[in-house]
This record gives C-alpha cells, sequence and structure tokens, in this order.
C-alpha cells in the first residue's frame, strides 16, 4: 500500500512539532514557580532554574530581566524570550548556574529613567521602580539562602529588561560581575560608576521599538570612561536581536568567565 507524499510530509510536520514542543516544555519544567514577599508585604513572581543537587559547590547567579510584552501575573511568559538558553543540557552542562526570571506586573517598568523630551537623554531617577527593587531584595535573600558564589553575579535583560539591566548596574555598580543589555537604554551621565564592569552590549541596526542610538550612546561614553564593552551590532536586524544575543555561545563563554 502506497502512502502519498502530503501525508508522509504532514506526519513528519506533525512529528517535528511535537518532539520540540516537548522539549520546549521540558525546558521551562526546570524552572521552579516562586514568589518572593518583601517585609512590606509586596510580592514579586518568579522562575529559578537550580543547576544540580551539589552541595560542595557554588554557583553564578544569573538575573534575567524580560521585556515589556511578557509582563504580568502568570509567573510563565517571562520565559518566553533568551532565558531558555541557560536551561537546555548543554548549557546545564558547560555553565552551571542558578537562573533567576522574576516578572515584572502589568503596567510597571524594571527601570526608572526620565528622559529629556529634545535631547532624549535619559536621567536616573533617585528612586528604583517598585519591580526593581524587589528584585534587589530577592537577589539578597537568595546570596543569603543559597549557594552562590558572590564574586559571580550577573544581569542580562531584553528591551525593557535592556533597560533595567542599565538601571540596576548605575544603581548598584558592586554588585555585578558582569552584564548583558540587548536592545537597551541608560543614563550615559552615571558610567564613570560602571565602567569597571565588564559589559557586552548587543542591538540590532534596524530596531523600530530601541532606537539603536540608544546602545551607540552607551558604548561611546563607557569608552571614554575607559570602559572595553562588546559591542555586537547585528545588520538587517530589528528589535528580535535577543534571538541571536542569547544563542551566541560566545556570549555564553564570555559571561561565565567574568568574576568580580
Amino acid at each position: 500500500m502506497k502512502t502519498s507524499k502530503p501525508r508522509i510530509i504532514l506526519f513528519c510536520t506533525l512529528l517535528l512539532l511535537s518532539v520540540s514542543t516537548s522539549f520546549v516544555f521540558a525546558q521551562t519544567s526546570r524552572f521552579s514557580f516562586n514568589t518572593y514577599v518583601s517585609d512590606k508585604g509586596d510580592s514579586l513572581n518568579y522562575r529559578m532554574l537550580f543547576p544540580d543537587y551539589d552541595t560542595l559547590r557554588r554557583y553564578p547567579l544569573v538575573i534575567f530581566l524580560h521585556g515589556s510584552g511578557e509582563r504580568g501575573s502568570d509567573n510563565k511568559a517571562q520565559l518566553k524570550w533568551g532565558v531558555m538558553n541557560f536551561a537546555t543540557d548543554q548549557s546545564m552542562i558547560l555553565h552551571p548556574a542558578i537562573v533567576v526570571a522574576p516578572q515584572c506586573p502589568v503596567h510597571q517598568e524594571w527601570s526608572n529613567f526620565s528622559e529629556d523630551s529634545i535631547t532624549h537623554q535619559l536621567s536616573l531617577r533617585a528612586v528604583p521602580s517598585m519591580p526593581m527593587q524587589l528584585v534587589i531584595q530577592l537577589i539578597h535573600q537568595l546570596m543569603k539562602t543559597l549557594p552562590i558564589d558572590s564574586n559571580r553575579v550577573y544581569i542580562t535583560g531584553l528591551s525593557m529588561g535592556g533597560y533595567g539591566t542599565y538601571d540596576i548596574i548605575e544603581r548598584y555598580p558592586h554588585l555585578f560581575a558582569a552584564a548583558v543589555p540587548v536592545c537597551g537604554a541608560g543614563d550615559t551621565s552615571k558610567v564613570a560608576s560602571i565602567a569597571h564592569i565588564p559589559i557586552w552590549i548587543f542591538q540590532g541596526a534596524e530596531d523600530a521599538a530601541v532606537n539603536p542610538m540608544y546602545s551607540l550612546d552607551m558604548v561611546n561614553a563607557l569608552t571614554k570612561a575607559g570602559a572595553h564593552p562588546g559591542f555586537t551590532f547585528y545588520p538587517e536586524v530589528g528589535h528580535f536581536s535577543w534571538l541571536a544575543a542569547y544563542s551566541d555561545p560566545l556570549m555564553m563563554e564570555w559571561l561565565f568567565r567574568q568574576h568580580k
């Protein structure tokens, strides 16, 4: 009995989709569901990847800040982009780490910048946003309760999370061993305080959501301040520069080499 070619193609397509879906679900399930509650009763949902049950080691901590489209209260959407690259078998073998992905509530932001309407220069406001305050509190709690190497705390984020990455290192410049902001923006007047932090910036050259000039301005300001930032400027790429950034094995190797 002959099977028609269209049926074979359809079967293979469905099989690939099933395998792909199962693979993604398996990775997602590696992240535990958690909620941090502050002394004041404010809460922050987060997912956490724990590398191994090994009581003899201390692990690096990676904080991953998602973009604006993943805000909410489901404690799931923040795993949509980027962070799953830390949860592959290969990554967990080569770079075992505690990875934390908090979820920003709807209508709130990781960062707290003001923007000049004419120059578009960002200025860091004195007080962090509420989600950022909770992220910092969560980091300190985890460092007290989990086997974390305090010399290897890393921060990364995309889009809104890229803004948040600059915000948090400019507020707490001595906490982090490295930072990877993807299509973000920061306060260029504060770069002297973060010039000592290894930073690798990623940006799409045709980004219509976050002006590439923000990343270029940060690179130039950091360089003038004596820093040596990495900068990857993807040609013919719009806002989704994080697809290539978090899939880059060189970036992963670089990140996990960094120590305070």
